[in-house]
C-alpha cells in the first residue's frame, strides 16, 4: 500500500514532486529499521542494507513503470536530441527522487543517532577516503564529530582512482538494469544512502549544518548521480525493448542505437563529475 501513495503516471508532470515522495520512503525505511530490526542482535549487523532494501522496495513500481513508459516513448525517436529531449522529464523525476532520499536519510541519521542505521555505509565512506585505516576509521564516526584525515594523493591520481570507480559503478547499474530492469534502483538507493551518511559526518551530526554537506557532495554528486540515472534508464529501455519487440525487431535496433546515446551522454557526464570532484569541489570546501 504505502509504495502506492503517489501515481508514477504524473511523475513527468510534476518531476519536483517526486522529491516529496523521496522524503517519504526514505524516512520510512530508516523509520521501520529503527524499530524493528537495528537493536536485534543479528539482524542489526545488516540494517545499512535493509534501509536500502525498503527503499527500493517503496520505490521499484516508480521505478519499473517510468522505463516502461520511456521505451514506449523511445520507438518513435531517433538522433541525439530527441533521445535526450524524450528522456529528460524522466532524469529530473529520478534527480528529485534522489535528492529527497538523500535529505531524509542524512537528517534521520542525525535525528535517531543510530550508528547501525548505516554501519555498512560508514564503513563504505572510510573504504573509499581511509583505505589503509578503515577500522578506525569507523570507530570515530561515533557521534562525535570526529573526521579522519584522508592520506594524500596526487590529483592525477584521484582523477583516476574516482573516474575508475564511478565507471564500475556504472557498469553495475547497467547490469542490473538489464538482469532486473527495475532492480538498478537497488544501486541508486545504495549510493543516496552512502551520500546521506556522508552529509551528515561532513555536518558533524549537525542539523544546521546539512545544507553545506549537501553542497559539499552534490556539485560533482549531481552530474555523477544523473549519468547513473541515465544509465539506468538506457539499460531498462533495451531490456524492456527485447521484452516487447523480440530480437529480430527493426524497432529494437532503434532501441539499441537510442541506448547507446544514452551510455555516451552518461560517460561524458562522468568524466565531467569526475573533474568536478578533484579539482572544483575542494576549492570551495
Amino acid at each position: 500500500m504505502l509504495e502506492m501513495l503517489y501515481n508514477p503516471k504524473y511523475s513527468e508532470k510534476g518531476p519536483f514532486k517526486m522529491f516529496f515522495i523521496g522524503v517519504v520512503y526514505a524516512s520510512l525505511s530508516l523509520l521501520l529499521v529503527h524499530w524493528f530490526f537495528s537493536k536485534d542482535p543479528v539482524l542489526g549487523e545488516y540494517s545499512g542494507l535493509f534501509v536500502v532494501l525498503f527503499c527500493v522496495l517503496f520505490s521499484i513500481l516508480f521505478m519499473y513503470f517510468l522505463i516502461k513508459q520511456e521505451e514506449e516513448e523511445d520507438e518513435d525517436v531517433t538522433g541525439f536530441w530527441s533521445v535526450w529531449k524524450v528522456h529528460r522529464d524522466a532524469l529530473y523525476a529520478f534527480m528529485w527522487l534522489f535528492l529527497g532520499f538523500i535529505i531524509a536519510f542524512a537528517f534521520w541519521f542525525i535525528i535517531l543517532q543510530n550508528f547501525n542505521l548505516f554501519n555498512i555505509q560508514i564503513e563504505t565512506y572510510c573504504m573509499i577516503n581511509s583505505p589503509g585505516n578503515i577500522d578506525d576509521c569507523v570507530k570515530n564516526y561515533d557521534f562525535t564529530g570526529k573526521v579522519v584525515g584522508v592520506g594524500a594523493m596526487t590529483d592525477s591520481a584521484r582523477f583516476i582512482s574516482i573516474l575508475q570507480n564511478n565507471v564500475y559503478v556504472m557498469i553495475f547499474t547497467l547490469v542490473f538494469s538489464l538482469l532486473f530492469g527495475a532492480g538498478a534502483i537497488f544501486i541508486l538507493a545504495w549510493n543516496a544512502s552512502i551520500i546521506g551518511a556522508a552529509i551528515a559526518i561532513f555536518s558533524k551530526y549537525n542539523i544546521s549544518e546539512i545544507p553545506i554537506g549537501i553542497l559539499r557532495y552534490m556539485i560533482h554528486g549531481f552530474p555523477e548521480i544523473a549519468a547513473y540515472f541515465i544509465t539506468a534508464l538506457a539499460g531498462g529501455i533495451f531490456g524492456a525493448g527485447v521484452i516487447k519487440n523480440g530480437i529480430k525487431s527493426r524497432k529494437l535496433i532503434r532501441i539499441l542505437e537510442n541506448s547507446v546515446i544514452l551510455l555516451f551522454i552518461a560517460l561524458i557526464i562522468l568524466v565531467i563529475a569526475a573533474i568536478i570532484e578533484v579539482y572544483i569541489t575542494p576549492a570551495f570546501f
